[in-house]
Formats: structure tokens, sequence, C-alpha cells
């Protein structure tokens, strides 16, 4: 990688995780990579970052902190060290959503974004006939989604109501569908967004 190529600390706001960090390592190479990637980055994690960041370094190296749940304490204690970073070290962090972020750690570095293509999810499920059986094998399907996967399945679901089956959606269902958008905001539990979608379209339940 040129000094005209060269990366400069960031927040990353994109899906796939894994798939992010495995992109950085391969375009940075041949510097130095140091990833964190965590479920939930918590203070102890945070830590470890400060101390990998204070082993100096002659050339550039990389510190990327991967997660979609960063603990408050953990973002606080990165503060100063992402504000007045060691000689040659450079910070990616990469969440699927900037609000997992506080604003005092998007106010210190640029954000940018991964730009897909939107893709609506095909859905082998007719929402006009519907069965138990169907609505609880498709929960157990997506009961790990993580957030973003967990929106472009609730479009789908939409997607496939309204232009698919072709339903004229009740007030019942588009408040199931307002509902789920609202919890998922909230990170609430997948299965429980799903479940009240699905279940509104079981006809005489209330």
């Amino acid at each position: 990688m040129s000094e005209s190529e060269k990366v400069v600390s960031h927040i990353l706001v994109a899906s796939e995780l894994e798939n992010q960090i495995a992109s950085y390592e391969s375009r940075l190479s041949p510097l130095r990579v140091v990833s964190f990637f965590r479920e939930e980055f918590k203070i102890e994690d945070a830590r470890a970052v400060v101390a990998e960041a204070y082993i100096s370094e002659s050339k550039t190296k990389y510190i990327i902190i991967a997660s979609n749940s960063i603990n408050v304490y953990a973002q606080n204690s990165l503060l100063k060290l992402l504000e007045e970073p060691p000689a040659n070290i450079e910070f990616i962090i990469i969440t699927a959503s900037k609000s997992n972020l506080l604003p005092t750690i998007r106010s210190r570095l640029p954000i940018q974004r991964v730009r897909t293509p939107k893709e609506v999810t095909i859905l082998d499920l007719n929402l006009s006939r519907l069965s138990y059986a169907q609505i609880f094998e498709f929960l157990k399907e997506n009961a790990q989604l993580p957030k973003a996967d967990a929106k472009r399945v609730i479009e789908a679901l939409y997607h496939r109501a309204t232009v698919v089956d072709k339903l004229m959606l009740t007030p019942r269902q588009l408040n199931a569908f307002e509902r789920a958008y609202r919890l998922l905001e909230l990170n609430g539990r997948v299965q429980t967004m799903l479940a009240l979608i699905l279940m509104s379209f079981m006809g005489g339940l209330e």
C-alpha cells in the first residue's frame, strides 16, 4: 500500500463484520493489523486496545475494533486514545449502526458506510396461508439474525405480503410492522419482532 493510499482512522458502518476485517487485513498488507472482534466489547477489551496502541511501532499499525455491542464504559475509556493516538497508530471501528456508538466517539472519527445494492430477500412463505408449523420453523431458522439482516427480513416480509401475495394490510398488520421496526431500533429480540408480524397474519387472533 502506497502513501497515497494510506488509510486513516475512521468508523465503518457495515454488516458482516468478520468479512470487513478480512478485507482490511488484505488491503492494508504488509502493514501490521491487530483486530479486536467481540460479540460484546467490554472495558477489559478497551484496556487491551490501549495496551496494544502504546506498543511503539516504526511503521503504521492499524487497530480494528469490531462489534455491534460496545459497552458505554469501554467507549468512554477509549476517548482520549482516539483523540490523541500514539505515533503511527490508526484506528478502525466497525459496527452495523452508528447508533451503537456514543456521540463523543462519533465526533472524533469520520464515518464511512459500505454501500451495497438493496436486495429483496426472497421468502418462500405465503402470508395469506400461514400455519403455526411454518411460523415455528421460520422463527427457529431466523432466531440468531444480526440486526442488519433482521431489518432485511422484515422488509422482505412486507414485500412478500404487499407485492407477491398482493394483500391489503389491515391496521393490525401495519401496526405489527411498525412495532417491529421500533423494537429493532431498541435492539429487541429478533424472534419477538418476527413473531409479532407473522402472528398478525393468523386469522381471528387478536
